[in-house]
């Protein structure tokens, strides 16, 4: 009989961390922390697997689990006296999820689950305290409606603001136990009236109802949308964990609080977190109260008069300290703590490895490293390439002029520009238009993922350090300001109010997650320096990589950006982005409405000076390094003249009528462009155009190898080639003005010619290309376009639609398709190297900036990948990281 629900509880437990993808994050790590001896609420966990049957099964249940989960009950039962639904010695429980991948908010819980009109007054006599009773009453109605029943959680609010109000107080805290009574009854009269049946009394539905609900949730809208954006498969899904229930809301001597053993966002080596005396869980991350500071060092640096738990509760911070230290050793990695202390006994409710942004990240595996926690390998597989992002962005200048409209809390790191949106809709269409926002909230929940996707930025008014906000913008990089509590905001008007200055949407701010300001307008910003940890973990990854890594430059600007963060080379230098400025476009359309190669040639001797001093210039910047020039590729219509004052300019250059030059340029008109004629196919129809660039780059070399004094060996790109005649051909024009150069200068020029694979012959053909060709370089993007079919400038339209019905798991060019268009790279890689053994080879389409294209590219042998300049440090990182476990599977 299949095990779907594993026990825990009393200094032991049927599973363990390393059962983390059965029993998901959370479960294993309550498993493990039993295991340890900790205090922990005993419970149970059903598996993911369960979650998985669900799904495959018309979401019913396993036949076994219902006597599985009863077992389970008498076993909590048994450990703390209770039993589930006993009026006489009441347990309660807490319904929580936990994938395999933390999803901080994206999923359900249901706490204080078994309370009912009956039980509620045990739980009153029991506890001692009426108030605390009904309290737990109500939040679990208000919760086991939302998650389960589908009754929005703002018509309770509504109904408690009006309550508070009336009785004229502010706090929920401030409430009595009659008040509380007088709530519940109109809450579930709300109930009735909107959804026609009663709120459910029976402990047992109430459970089976909060099951169904948590592994529903896994297929939420904001838990897909999480999973797309952190690349989770569906088919992890989720455990369930039940749990008995512990009380932070018993009174002055309980507390609840979420609290990391590091500084998430800066990595300093101090216990960081909030805590709130009388309160659950859910009010520390909603933010409807103000929390308190865990350690006094915080709450003093933090300037707060609210007491920190260090002098609230001693003994429980004594406690809690501890555990933190031993927690962080035995997972060797900082953690991410949820506790809660009722009368003064401290329980452990989650343990977690924490996010954090990359700058802490960085801090934390140096400093890991150097305490001898882990290795220095080690510390490199610790960072998210991806999130390198975050450092290579602006911050604001701090000679820049500060209009401070308010101030919150410093959530996540780093600044960001952009126009006021409410909405996380809005927020998304107006990203998909190309305009940056910053979305403006007073608090955010899972519901507005996609908008902190979409935004620069995140504000709001509400909410700690632990809200949902700081820990989703944290995770993502976002710079984000919370409890900026002096502003406020009106979603009816849709207007922001700060120090009496109304900003409406669309209006322009600044905000900076490094000191919570939040500013008028746009602000000056700064490039950041990349040293001190990020050096280290560099100096660390680059001593473990082999691969190389170039960029993709044809500007000054590019290339000494690339070279600035650590670039080995260009890999891929488009030489169609250096003729779209001033007269060159004009030269470039005249060289293409030319009727005869001796207009065409007269055109291209225009362009030769300005294509030399580029090259020059390229070669110069990267001193030595190797450097890939592709020569003219994309089709001619993109350099066209479109608009009739184009025409005219064209047209009073060549000398020519315009109405000749519009019937030329009808006569170049191509149905398919981008499988038209393009690439090398232009260098065979006109070879004078290879001659021309050829010679600009031999040219350049020449005079960068006598200005630099270091030797220039340029790598000749011919792009779209399928046919070995083509390159055959194209190769014989370039030796020749290579050979005519070094006749007029005296100068020996090393180079080497290849070509580009982006077509399925190519690489299928690559074994006879590889005769001519001395190296390769996979074009992905348009390898991607030839092998599927599908252009990329149209697909996203159905794309998108193909990934939500799980035909795809990927868009194929974001990241390589392995199976197909991988499978080509590595036929093409084994057939060119059988050919000419050694043959460099690398890859510089947008995949090689892509950390999962680039350990397929480690594991086919690749000697380079190129990429965008700011994606350098990734691929650095990501490459080292392939290479580190490439050794490992070894």
């Amino acid at each position: 009989m299949t095990k779907w629900v594993y026990t825990f509880g009393d200094g032991s437990a049927e599973g363990s961390a390393k059962d983390r993808n059965l029993l998901g994050g959370k479960g294993a790590n309550l498993a493990e922390m039993c295991n340890l001896g900790l205090p922990v609420p005993p419970g149970f966990t059903i598996t993911t697997e369960a979650c998985n049957w669900y799904y495959a099964n018309g979401r019913d249940y396993p036949a076994e689990l219902e006597s599985q989960v009863d077992a389970a009950l008498k076993h909590v039962a048994k450990i703390t006296g209770r039993a589930f639904g006993d009026p006489e010695k009441l347990l309660l429980v807490s319904v929580r999820s936990g994938a395999r991948a933390s999803m901080p908010g994206m999923m359900d819980t249901v706490l204080n689950l078994g309370l009912n009109d009956e039980t509620v007054e045990a739980l009153a006599a029991d506890s001692g305290d009426s108030r605390f009773a009904y309290d737990s009453y109500r939040r679990f109605i208000q919760m086991y409606s939302d998650v389960v029943l589908g009754l929005d959680h703002e018509v309770f609010d509504e109904i408690l603001e009006d309550e508070k109000a009336k009785r004229g107080v502010e706090l929920d805290t401030e409430l009595s136990a009659t008040d509380w009574q007088a709530i519940i009854v109109l809450y579930k009269a709300r109930i009735e009236e909107e959804l026609g049946s009663s709120f459910p009394q029976s402990p047992k539905e109430q459970l089976w109802g909060a099951i169904g609900a948590v592994f529903s949730s896994w297929m939420n809208h904001r838990a897909i949308t999480y999973r797309r954006l952190h690349d989770i498969p569906e088919s992890w899904g989720t455990a369930v964990n039940v749990q008995a229930m512990v009380f932070g809301n018993m009174g002055e001597t309980s507390a609840t609080g979420v609290a990391f053993t590091r500084n998430p966002s800066t990595g300093e080596k101090k216990l960081y977190g909030e805590f709130l005396v009388n309160a659950q869980g859910e009010d520390v991350v909603a933010g409807i109260r103000t929390p308190q500071n865990i350690t006094e060092a915080a709450r003093i640096a933090a300037g707060s008069d609210k007491p920190s738990l260090e002098k609230v509760m001693p003994e429980a911070f004594a406690a809690f300290v501890d555990i933190s230290g031993r927690l962080e050793k035995h997972y060797r990695d900082m953690q991410d703590l949820e506790f809660t202390i009722e009368r003064g006994k401290l329980w452990m409710l989650q343990t977690r490895s924490g996010k954090r942004t990359a700058k802490a990240a960085l801090k934390i595996a140096v400093e890991m490293a150097e305490e001898g926690l882990i290795t220095e390998r080690e510390a490199v597989l610790r960072i998210d390439p991806s999130s390198l992002d975050q450092l290579l962005h602006p911050t604001i200048d701090p000679k820049a002029r500060r209009d401070v409209i308010g101030v919150g809390l410093p959530a996540s790191p780093g600044a960001a520009t952009g126009e006021i949106v409410f909405s996380s809709d809005e927020a998304e269409e107006m990203k998909s238009v190309g305009r940056k926002v910053i979305l403006v909230r007073v608090e955010t929940s899972p519901e507005d993922i996609h908008g902190m996707h979409a935004a620069e930025g995140i504000l709001t008014t509400r909410g700690g350090m632990t809200s949902h906000a700081a820990v989703v913008a944290r995770g993502m990089g976002k710079p984000c300001v919370s409890g900026a509590g002096s502003l406020r905001v009106d979603t009816k008007t849709g207007t922001l109010l700060a120090l009496g200055q109304a900003f409406k949407k669309g209006d322009v701010i600044t905000i900076d997650g490094s000191n919570g300001q939040v500013l008028k307008g746009a602000v000056a910003m700064l490039q950041p320096e990349l040293s001190g940890d990020f050096a280290a973990v560099m100096k660390w990854a680059d001593a473990a990589r082999r691969m190389k890594v170039r960029t993709n430059a044809e500007t000054p600007a590019d290339a000494r950006m690339a070279h600035s963060f650590g670039a080995e080379g260009i890999g891929l230098c488009r030489t169609e982005h250096m003729f779209f400025e001033g007269q060159r476009i004009v030269a470039m359309r005249e060289m293409i409405l030319a009727d005869t190669e001796k207009d065409r040639r007269a055109a291209l001797a225009k362009l030769l000076p300005m294509q030399r001093s580029d090259f020059l210039e390229l070669f110069e910047i990267m001193a030595g390094l190797p450097v890939t020039i592709r020569l003219l590729d994309p089709p001619l219509h993109e350099f066209l003249p479109k608009t009739e004052s184009e025409i005219a300019e064209v047209a009073g250059a060549m000398n020519v009528s315009a109405e000749k030059l519009r019937l030329r340029t009808e006569a170049l008109h191509e149905f398919n462009p981008m499988l038209g004629h393009r690439g090398c196919r232009l260098a065979v129809s006109y070879p004078e155009i290879a001659e021309m660039q050829a010679r600009a780059v031999f040219e350049a070399a020449v005079q960068a190898g006598a200005k630099t004094g270091k030797p220039v060996v340029p790598e000749i790109m011919v792009p779209l080639v399928g046919i070995m005649k083509e390159l055959d051909y194209v190769k014989e024009r370039i030796d020749q003005v290579a050979n005519a150069v070094m006749g007029e200068t005296g100068t020996t020029i090393e180079y080497l010619t290849g070509t580009m694979i982006e077509l399925p012959r190519a690489a299928i053909r690559a074994h006879v290309i590889a005769e001519a060709a001395e190296f390769f370089s996979f074009g992905t993007n348009d390898l991607t376009q030839t092998t599927f079919g599908i252009s990329r400038d149209d697909a996203s339209s159905f794309l998108e639609t193909y990934r939500q019905k799980g035909i795809i798991e990927q868009d194929p060019f974001v990241s390589l398709d392995i199976d197909g268009v991988g499978e080509l790279v590595r036929i093409a890689a084994e057939k060119g190297r059988q050919t000419r053994p050694g043959m460099k080879m690398g890859i510089c389409g947008e995949h090689g900036g892509d950390p999962a294209s680039i350990g397929f590219c480690e594991e086919v042998g690749l000697d380079y990948v190129s990429c965008s300049p700011f994606r350098v440090p990734i691929a650095r990182l990501a490459a080292a990281q392939s290479a580190i476990r490439s050794k490992q599977k070894s």
